[in-house]
């Protein structure tokens, strides 16, 4: 085993706390006991509403455990066993030892972000790139066709605007966006306008609609159409169904969702997840049932993908490592 200290925690978690997490919570802390690494979840950091159960933020600490056992195997370190937690705050305890190897789906943390705005045309090699992610990662299954990202995009509306009418939804959301840059946190967690691909007037009028707005707009049928992503959808070259086999611990699921997305950015696409396919039952049986997903795996995320049409990237949103270690 090796002792990890507390120089070379706050190294691997600098290069960790990439990893995706539901919202951009960023729920995952770290600290070190008897040599080991200690994955602590943070109680303030939680959506009760949107996650009762607590699986997507499980799927967030995965993730994050996956950006850390990348950050040890570029050190020629790697995780030989994920303990169980010994007490109520901690997710894993995990021994660290000598002989890791370099992952080739390092090379893409760096450049993987959530693109939340209009993709590009596919570029003539897109096919050929989609065919190799496709090859690289058994637990995506992609939707290419036109007529079937368009499909997607119309339940994708229909189940958001399912979970905004819900007044305490579209409050814990608007808990977790930051739509000016006067927002205490902005730049450092959740959900910031410029990750968004908002204006600064498109910024206020989503604070509006989903505010409240939200009740008179959706009155006069002027909801929908406001809050709707369907354009951002069908502009995507492609959407991946990411499943996994059914009662799956979701720690082991989220590590295979990061390196799901990272396989996705290292052919030079970017990702927005659209967790209300995979949330709406009836949504997500839908797809399950056009797309030929097998009885024995869940459907656990959606995501389209695509170039960007903005040349330059939104800065990347997270808190700073220190922070981040109890």
């Amino acid at each position: 085993m090796i002792a990890v200290d507390v120089e070379l925690l706050r190294t691997l978690v600098a290069e960790a706390r990439l990893a995706p997490s539901v919202h951009n919570i960023q729920p995952t802390r770290w600290r070190i006991a008897d040599g080991r690494i200690v994955v602590l979840a943070d109680a303030a950091r939680t959506l009760p509403v949107a996650d009762p159960s607590g699986h997507d933020v499980a799927i967030s600490h995965g993730a994050a455990i996956e950006g850390l056992s990348l950050a040890l195997a570029a050190r020629g370190l790697r995780i030989a066993e994920t303990a169980q937690p010994e007490n109520a705050d901690e997710v894993a305890r995990l021994t660290i030892v000598a002989n890791g190897a370099r992952d080739p789906l390092s090379s893409a943390v760096a450049t993987r972000i959530s693109w939340r705005g209009k993709f590009t045309k596919p570029a003539p090699d897109a096919a050929a790139r989609l065919d190799r992610i496709a090859a690289a990662c058994c637990d995506l299954t992609l939707i290419r066709t036109q007529s079937a990202i368009a499909d997607a995009a119309k339940l994708g509306d229909a189940a958001g605007l399912h979970f905004l009418r819900d007044p305490a939804h579209r409050a814990e959301l608007l808990h977790w966006m930051r739509l000016s840059s006067s927002h205490p946190d902005f730049l450092r967690d959740g959900l910031g306008a410029p990750q968004m691909a908002l204006s600064r007037f498109e910024a206020v009028g989503a604070g509006l609609a989903l505010g409240p707005l939200f009740s008179a707009l959706d009155r006069i049928g002027l909801a929908a159409p406001l809050v709707a992503e369907g354009g951002k959808t069908r502009s995507a070259t492609a959407l991946a169904l990411f499943c996994r086999p059914h009662g799956e611990d979701p720690l082991v699921s989220g590590r295979h969702f990061y390196r799901a997305w990272l396989a996705i950015a290292r052919e030079g696409f970017q990702a927005c997840v659209m967790s209300v396919l995979a949330d709406l039952p009836a949504a997500n049986a839908a797809l399950r049932a056009r797309h030929g997903v097998g009885d024995d795996k869940r459907l656990v995320s959606v995501m389209r993908i695509g170039a960007p049409v903005a040349p330059t990237m939104p800065p990347r949103v997270r808190l700073p490592a220190v922070e981040l270690i109890a």
